[in-house]
Parts: structure tokens; sequence; C-alpha cells
């Protein structure tokens, strides 16, 4: 294993145990998720997530929590009994949340129950019906073509019960009660990119925040389904007022795995401190996509809609819903999701908190240009070539008057955030510039 790669492993090994769950907005595949990622995050006494459990009909803003689905077995079988497709090889072969069947058909109706992906002939696509009830299996466009004339049963083994939608949260105090959020979703099937990868990260970040020394700022992660477990989350237990008045930043963490792309799905007005944050660490490595408000699909539009206002970017390494393989099963570990491209991610997030740690507004505490050779911070020796890496410092000092912060001042010399703290942090033990 490539030493570099050491964090990213150990995210890539805790998305591949939680891969084979089915997962659905509710039931026994989320709650096996979550006390997976409860273990992990916990394993060095590490605090441990807070689980919840909303029942069924509660009312949350325009919506309602749905029945939970129960799954126990799903599959179609041609008349010697041989099994064509079973959701025991691969969970996206059932459509989710479908209500039970167990009927004799012949080919023609079975095909109005199937879905396949025409224009990825070799993919099963990942299909659901949350708020209708209805039945339906998925496989390959071309298993379905090899499908040969006769009787065929359809059978589906689940009910829709009074139960729970179940979410978990971790909050880590800090210095200030203004609050840096982490949000993301528990409610895709085997899929690697589109559902382990974000939760496989923010565990890991927990873990980061955790250790931290101090922390300037308190740090609150969520797991949740998506969309209607956002909406349950920010419309119980006054949690939309509380991140109404703490929240600074907040990035929903979606599809971080492969190593294709780094990409920032903005804030609706793309004017918040996460939009810039995120910008300029991923600037720092290199090309990036930017994609607006405007083509937002996860829960980066719960957090951002009127009425809530909260300053929420997605954070996505390919984006979802623009790479191949997105909701099919060709979304797999290894094959798109790489411990090189979990760890490419943990690198930009890590970045996120620690510049968002040290983002103050600098102001110069002496009148003029302070000697910085006295203080070992500049070359005693006048030559040609002699001043690697001070321009840094005397640019970050001119800009150091008490109206920037460090993303400002980045912005204006043209340096990664990142590399200005060490610089800030010098001058600051120096008395040369102080926060403000």
């Amino acid at each position: 294993m490539n030493q570099s790669n050491e964090k990213g492993q150990e995210i890539y090994n805790l998305a591949e145990k939680i891969f084979p769950y089915c997962r659905s907005i509710t039931g026994q595949g989320v709650r096996d998720t979550l006390r997976d990622l409860t273990e992990y995050i916990g394993r060095d006494g590490e605090p441990e997530l807070k689980i919840s459990a909303v029942p069924t009909g509660t009312p949350v803003f325009d919506w309602t929590v749905p029945k939970e689905w129960v799954i126990r077995e799903a599959y179609i079988e041609d008349e010697n009994g041989e099994h064509i497709i079973d959701m025991k090889e691969n969970n996206l072969h059932v459509m989710g949340y479908s209500v039970p069947v167990d009927r004799w058909v012949d080919l023609d109706e079975l095909k109005s129950y199937i879905y396949t992906q025409p224009d990825q002939p070799e993919a099963v696509p990942y299909v659901t019906s949350y708020y209708k009830e209805r039945y339906g299996f998925c496989m390959s466009q071309k298993q379905k073509d090899a499908l040969k004339p006769g009787k065929y049963h359809m059978y589906i083994d689940s009910d829709l019960i009074d139960g729970n939608l179940n979410y978990a949260e971790i909050v880590l105090p800090g210095a200030s009660e203004e609050e840096i959020f982490f949000s993301t979703y528990i409610c895709h099937p085997s899929m690697a990119n589109n559902e382990c990868s974000g939760p496989a990260l923010s565990a890991e970040l927990v873990r980061y925040a955790a250790s931290m020394p101090k922390r300037k700022y308190t740090y609150r992660f969520i797991y949740i389904p998506e969309t209607i477990g956002s909406i349950t989350y920010m419309s119980t237990e006054n949690h939309l007022e509380h991140m109404q008045k703490h929240m600074i930043a907040g990035f929903n963490l979606s599809c971080v795995g492969d190593e294709r792309d780094y990409s920032i799905v903005e804030s609706r007005y793309a004017d918040t401190l996460a939009d810039r944050v995120l910008k300029n660490v991923l600037g720092s490595r290199g090309s990036y996509s930017v994609y607006s408000f405007l083509q937002r699909g996860s829960d980066e539009r719960q957090y951002n809609a009127p009425g809530i206002d909260l300053p929420v970017v997605c954070y996505c390494r390919s984006k979802f819903g623009e790479y191949p393989e997105y909701h099919t099963s060709e979304d797999r570990l290894g094959k798109l999701v790489t411990p090189c491209g979990l760890q490419g991610s943990y690198e930009v997030m890590t970045q996120v908190i620690q510049v968002l740690e040290h983002n103050a507004r600098y102001q110069v505490t002496v009148k003029g240009e302070p000697q910085l050779g006295r203080r070992g911070l500049y070359p005693t020796v006048s030559q040609k070539g002699s001043y690697g890496g001070v321009k840094e410092t005397t640019d970050f000092i001119a800009y150091a008057d008490g109206t920037n912060d460090l993303l400002d001042i980045s912005s204006r010399i043209g340096v990664p955030a990142a590399e200005l703290i060490g610089i800030a942090e010098k001058l600051e033990q120096n008395g040369l510039v102080q926060s403000v």
C-alpha cells in the first residue's frame, strides 16, 4: 500500500464493509449501516453517533415520514425453477420500496415490470418508487433481451409497515458555538461512489475533528436518508432554528471516491463562506469543476431552500449524474472508487477544516514594513535568488490591514489559503500580526 494513501485505504475498507447492505430511505439496511459507522468512529474511544428514530406518519415541513420498507426476498424464476435474477445476487435487482407480489405471468407481461438501462446494456439500473405503491425488477438490457417466451414467476416478499425513519448525528463542541456542518446520506443500496463513499469519508472526518488538540468551531456531522432525511432532521428537535443561528459553513458529501475530477455544487447564490473555502482548496489541487445551484441534485437542495437558507455547498469528485456508472451496478468498488480517490477527498476536506479554523482577519501590529530579518523571517544576506518563500510573507503582510481574512489574502496574492496558515502562525508568534 502506498503510504500516502493510508487514510484513503481505511476509508475504502469501511466503504467495502457497508457496500452489501440493501439500503433504502427506511429499514434495516439503514440501521446496519449506522451500526457499522458507529463502530468505526468509536473504535478508539471517540464519541459515538446518536441514532434517532422518527415514526411513520410524522409531519415534517410539507412532507410526511413514510412507512418503513421491509424486504426479505425478491426474484424472477422460469418454468424450470431457475432464478433469472435474485436480489441475493445483487440488491439492485428489486425496485426500491416494492410491495409484495407472487404471480406467474407470460413474457410480455413480465417485461412491463422490468427496468433496464438500454444505453448501458451490461448494467443493472437503480430504480425506486418511494411514494407510490408498485413493484418491479431491474436487470441489464442484455439479460432482458435473452429472455425466452414462456411463463415466469415474479416473487417479492416485502412489507410496508408503520415503523421509523432513522438518522444519526454527532456534535463535537469547540471554543465557539459557531458550527461547521457535514451531511451525507445512507439510503442507496450497493453503489460505491453514489452511496458508500460519502458516509465512509464523513466517518473518518469525525475522527479527524475529534483528534484536533483544540477546535475553534463546533462540528456537526449527520447521516440521513437523502431528501426526506434532511427535511426530517431540520424539522425536528429545533434543529433548523439552531442551524440557522450557529452554522457558518456546511458541506454535503456525495460521490467522493473516484479519481476523475473534483467538483463543487455551489450554494444558491454562490456567496457563502463554504463556497469560498472549498473553491480555494480545490483550486490549490489544480483544475476542478464548478456546478451552479441550477445543477443541484442532492441535499444541497434542501439546505438552500427558501426559508431554510443555510450556507451549504455540495462536494463531489465526479458529480452525481455526470459519470456513466451513476445509479447502476457499474458503480463499484475498485472499478470506480479507489483508496487514491478517497485519499484525495480526505485531503480536500481536512484542508477545508484547517483553513476554516485559521480564517481570521489579520492586522499588522507595527507601523510601516516590519523588519523581518532580526526575527529570522528574512535573509540577512541580499543576493539574487536568496528570497525564496519570502515574497509570500511580505505579500501576506501587505494585505493584513484588518479588512481581509485569510481567504481574501489568498485570493489577492495567489497563494492557497492552506499554504498561508504557517505564515500567519509565524507572524503571530513574532507579534507582527494579530487576528481581529
